[in-house]
């Protein structure tokens, strides 16, 4: 829906914006008529013709006394003589006395359950008065559904205080839903103020249908729109980020005389979300030659909005207006300030605002002075600065100070300004006289931040260069410093250095942590240490510290690459002798070594014992067995595995079928191949390439090449491709069995493909073509 009357383009914003009827204007400022803003938080929207109720005062005086004293009972005598004597005027009169929405929420219930007492529409105004300021959604939610379910008549106005009582706690489902049931349920006729109060909330929310949707039952009402009506349009064009048609109605606004200083600022602030700050500028000089100011709220907002785009020249601009206007500025816009005037490198700029806010009084904290000792590219100034910043900061202020700057550094890879800053205040502080002048010291958590730093960037040299400062200069290393240390040495392989820090740490009173015997275990893991590494490990138990899993099976494979399958079986024997159980990878790793080095019957008496020990093999480690024993040409117990597996509940997977399969083929029983193919279809999985390969394969050599091409020729239908080991097996099958015509033609397929044969397929290629024409040897 396209708003009536909103014609021009948004370039007009950029002309003249004066009122073309100053009087006209005036009078709209000052009129209440449809106002959303009027009466922000009073609930008497009607009119009282009449004197006050000296009862009515009686009774609300008495029931404020009785709900604010404490303890509140429920029992108290006199609740049952008030309770008699309550009306809706007495209890808004309560709710409004109330300064507790707690309190005022359980007056509101307790008078609910009075018999013969109503609320009307003035009494649940006051209580949503309460929640709405205090941010309370659930309690507003079940508000708003109690009064759809009352069926309490409302006056027009009464029905837009509450609408907006709900807008301003972002309820702008359940303000529609209000607005509608009311309305279906002929409670109360809207006016334009009541719809003006819902086009406020739902703006919020930037459902531009929605807002458009109730424009239009406004209209369609007899309404007329008003500057309140289009203030919420714009709104929640500029909330949806709909810039062309905020700008039509910025423009009927400007045409109607209703720009002020609420929809300037609307548009300020948005134009500065969508970076189109100088026309955000000019728009708030216009707004100056018209006398309309802009609030301390949008102040701030634009002026850290400005800094966002890099635009601290318009920021500081703004600072200086938001000062000549008489609002006060604080601690939070120094520092948006002075840290996009870091940003920018305008270093002499950001410590004259530094020095103005010192003369203004305003205490300075870490944040600012981090900033601006970050931007200092010498270390040297950068250490004056931390000696200036003892004047603003006390010792816990000073040494979060030193530690951001560090961890500054540190962040944006400057590490070895870090170190060379960390240098500096060690210099500092071994040529200070503590008679003469404080100076900045250096703590653990210093040391801690550079030397974290240093090792991530491969620093290692001067890490350790500062680890051996940390106690030089009085202050103690800490567990993390060394186990970052011992760490980036394990991962260099210099254990000896390691074990030296180990014992350092240990004669130092500082109790080693998993973290510091696994980073060792892991280097003694990696070398194939397994006598070191099993000394280790009974350190360890003393201090119950587990191994992990990841090292020990590391030790184990490379073992087993390397043939010494027996060595770690020893190792995981031992391992279990010290009371370490080894996890489950650690002993299908071994016992896929022991199968490689075909040592079958160990792997499988090992896998009976760990059986027995209560481990529950998984499919992965079933697969291993399977694998190594048709490898070995044991495809019967191979089989006996797989109905163990499925008794135990395991799926096997296609994998564990394509290990089967190539064992049945490599054994030359090819129908078993194809059975368990079959299987695999009647199961509705799907085979994989490597399953047709196998099957392909094996019926060649088998000289079914028949077969081999009907399955070629399934495996195609089934949407599977062939890859290039597929194309080579059918070719090599196709010679061998004397149909070299068809092998040349797949082979010429699988060129096209571009997939590259080996030299062997065009060799067994031309052999057959040379064979089926029976030319005579060469002589």
């Amino acid at each position: 829906m396209s708003l009536p009357r909103m014609s021009k383009t948004h370039q007009n914003l950029w002309k003249s914006i004066n009122p073309k009827n100053p009087t006209a204007f005036s009078s709209l400022i000052s009129t209440k008529t449809h106002t959303p803003s009027s009466n922000p938080i009073s609930t008497k929207t009607h009119a009282d013709p009449f004197l006050p109720n000296p009862d009515v005062g009686h009774v609300a005086d008495g029931l404020i006394s009785i709900f604010t004293n404490q303890p509140f009972s429920p029992d108290n005598p006199n609740l049952k003589h008030f309770a008699s004597r309550i009306t809706p005027k007495a209890v808004e009169c309560v709710l409004n006395g109330l300064k507790s929405w707690k309190v005022a929420h359980l007056f509101f219930t307790w008078a609910s359950n009075q018999s013969g007492y109503t609320h009307n529409c003035y009494t649940y105004n006051a209580m949503a008065s309460h929640l709405s300021r205090a941010r309370q959604n659930a309690p507003m939610k079940a508000l708003a559904m109690e009064l759809v379910g009352s069926n309490c008549y409302m006056t027009p106005g009464a029905l837009g205080f509450f609408l907006r009582c709900l807008g301003s706690v972002a309820l702008v489902e359940e303000a529609n839903i209000l607005f509608d049931e009311i309305c279906k349920k002929g409670l109360c006729v809207p006016n334009g103020y009541s719809y003006n109060c819902l086009l406020e909330a739902v703006s919020k929310s930037g459902l531009i249908e929605l807002v458009e949707k109730r424009m239009k039952e406004m209209r369609d009402a007899g309404w007329d729109f008003d500057r309140y009506t289009l203030t919420a349009a714009l709104k929640v064009y500029c909330n949806a980020g709909k810039f062309e048609k905020a700008m039509e109605v910025y423009n009927e606004m400007h045409e109607k005389g209703w720009v002020d200083a609420h929809a300037m600022c609307i548009l300020v602030l948005y134009l500065c979300k969508w970076g189109e700050v100088d026309k955000a500028f000019d728009l708030i000089e216009r707004m100056e030659h018209q006398n309309l100011g802009l609030n301390e709220k949008t102040f701030r907002v634009l002026i850290h909005g400005f800094v966002k785009e890099s635009r601290v020249d318009k920021a500081l601009h703004l600072f200086d207006k938001m000062q000549k206007t008489g609002f006060s500025v604080d601690v939070s816009l120094y520092d948006v300030l002075i840290g996009g005037l870091c940003e920018n490198r305008e270093i002499e700029k950001a410590l004259s605002m530094y020095s103005e806010m010192k003369d203004l009084g305003i205490q300075s904290d870490v944040r600012i002075l981090r900033k601006l000792i970050l931007a200092f590219s010498d270390e040297r100034e950068m250490i004056r600065m931390l000696e200036e910043s003892r004047e603003d900061l006390n010792e816990e202020g000073m040494l979060m100070l030193c530690s951001s700057v560090l961890n500054g550094l540190v962040d944006n890879g400057s590490v070895d300004r870090a170190y060379q800053l960390l240098q500096a205040m060690m210099k500092n502080e071994s040529d200070v006289d503590p008679a003469v002048k404080k100076k900045v010291h250096p703590t653990t958590l210093s040391f801690e931040t550079v030397i974290d730093g240093l090792l991530k960037f491969g620093k290692l040299p001067m890490a350790l260069s500062l680890l051996e400062d940390v106690n030089r200069i009085g202050c103690k290393a800490n567990v993390r410093i060394y186990n970052n240390v011992i760490h980036e040495l394990c991962k260099s392989n210099k254990l000896e250095e390691s074990f030296k820090l180990l014992r350092e740490m240990e004669q130092s009173g500082i109790e080693p942590t998993h973290f510091t015997h696994n980073s060792i275990f892991g280097c003694l893991c990696r070398r194939e240490d397994v006598q070191g590494s099993l000394n280790l490990l009974k350190e360890m138990r003393v201090c119950g510290h587990q191994p992990w899993e990841k090292h020990s099976s590391l030790l184990v494979k490379q073992l087993c690459q390397h043939g010494k399958a027996a060595e770690a079986c020893h190792f995981l024997d031992k391992m279990v002798e010290v009371n370490f159980l080894p996890g489950l990878v650690s002993y299908s790793t071994v016992i896929h070594g022991l199968l490689k080095n075909q040592e079958v019957d160990q792997a499988l008496r090992l896998f009976q014992d760990i059986c027995a020990d209560g481990y529950c093999p998984d499919a992965v480690f079933y697969n291993i067995l399977i694998n190594g024993l048709c490898k070995a040409k044991r495809v019967s117990e191979a089989e006996n595995f797989l109905i163990e597996m499925v008794m135990k509940g395991l799926v096997p997977s296609v994998v564990t079928c394509n290990l089967l399969i190539n064992g049945y083929c490599k054994n030359g029983d090819v129908d078993k191949a194809m059975t368990c193919l079959s299987r695999i279809f009647g199961e509705h999985r799907e085979p994989n390439v490597i399953t047709y390969t196998t099957v392909i394969d094996g019926l060649c050599k088998a000289g079914r090449i028949d077969d081999a091409l009907v399955l070629w020729n399934d495996m195609a239908k089934k949407g599977c491709a062939p890859n290039r080991i597929t194309f080579m097996a059918l070719i090599n099958g196709l010679c061998e069995c004397g149909k070299p015509v068809e092998a040349l033609a797949y082979l010429h397929e699988m060129e096209e493909k571009e997939m590259k044969p080996e030299i062997p397929v065009y060799s067994a290629v031309i052999s057959a073509l040379v064979s089926n024409q029976n030319l005579p040897p060469a002589t």
